[in-house]
């Protein structure tokens, strides 16, 4: 199905929420986003959600099993936005999982096991949220890859990640126990073009709906 904007995804498109694990799959461009949605199709997510700009093109085997919804990705934090109001309208306890296109959710035994069996796990140890990091791929060949993506060709970086005490400003900045910031690939690479703010490579990616919480620009 396809909606006009988030608006009228809540208010005629709850079905889609009603049970999870659902993927909110956020379209900055056109680049990979096919191979994106297959790939969490694949994962086992109950319902894929695009948000995506009319104009970007979506394979029509793909069409009728995702729930499309038009926004703008100009706009300033109009993912967290977005994604608030998605927690506000999910059951609580659903599981939700956001990401970018181009980017691929790969979890523990993900080679025989579903989402879905991996999050039921975490649910019965009584977690209500995971731990991401985001690692950069880079082709092999910028000739052959002009829009420097691969999923053939894809390296890495073999250093250059790295974590960092993360500060309590309640307690004169001194280090938080057991909480770390996580730096490195594209946004190490070119750190002095990214804002401090947006350097992190560790993000909440999966977390259960409740009343109340919030997903924070940081």
């Amino acid at each position: 199905m396809r909606f006009d904007g988030l608006t009228d995804f809540l208010s005629r498109g709850t079905a889609a929420l009603a049970k999870g694990p659902v993927a909110l799959i956020f379209a900055e461009d056109s680049v990979e986003l096919d191979s994106t949605i297959r790939h969490h199709r694949m994962a086992g997510f109950a319902q894929v959600v695009v948000f995506a700009p009319d104009g970007f093109e979506i394979s029509a085997d793909l069409a009728p099993l995702i729930w499309r919804v038009a926004y703008d990705p100009t706009r300033d934090n109009v993912v967290f936005d977005h994604v608030n109001r998605v927690i506000e309208a999910a059951p609580e306890g659903t599981w939700l999982y956001y990401c970018y296109n181009a980017e691929y959710l790969f979890h523990p035994f993900c080679e025989t096991r579903s989402v879905g069996e991996m999050l039921a796990f975490h649910t019965e140890e009584r977690r209500d949220a995971m731990l991401c990091y985001v690692v950069d791929l880079y082709a092999g060949d910028l000739d052959q890859a002009g829009q420097a993506v691969s999923i053939d060709d894809a390296w890495l970086d073999k250093s250059g990640y790295y974590a960092l005490a993360r500060p309590d400003p309640a307690n004169h900045n001194h280090p938080k126990e057991r909480q770390l910031d996580f730096y490195g690939g594209l946004r190490w690479r070119y750190e002095e073009h990214v804002p401090m703010g947006r350097r992190k490579i560790d993000r909440i990616g999966l977390f259960r709906a409740k009343p109340g919480l919030r997903l924070l620009p940081d």
